[in-house]
């Protein structure tokens, strides 16, 4: 379990996809990095491994990659 604090990144949307927010977010360099992560199920949503890389994320979810977790908070 990584002692990293969670980063809160703020959407404009209801909204948003999740290889975008890895991208967003600083996770993944590229949307390409971003969608390989994600297909190879190194990525979780809300704690659970999320393997759709449309998966919409809303505000109040929690992602985690690599020790780094993003909470999503609404614009």
């Amino acid at each position: 379990m990584s002692d990293t604090p969670a980063q809160e990144i703020t959407i404009r949307g209801a909204s948003i996809e999740l290889a975008q927010l890895l991208k967003f977010g600083g996770l993944a360099e590229t949307g390409g990095e971003a969608k390989q992560v994600i297909t190879a199920g190194k990525v979780t949503l809300n704690g659970v491994v999320e393997t759709q890389r449309g998966k919409q994320v809303v505000p109040g979810d929690r992602v985690s990659y690599d020790g780094k977790t993003l909470v999503v908070r609404g614009a």
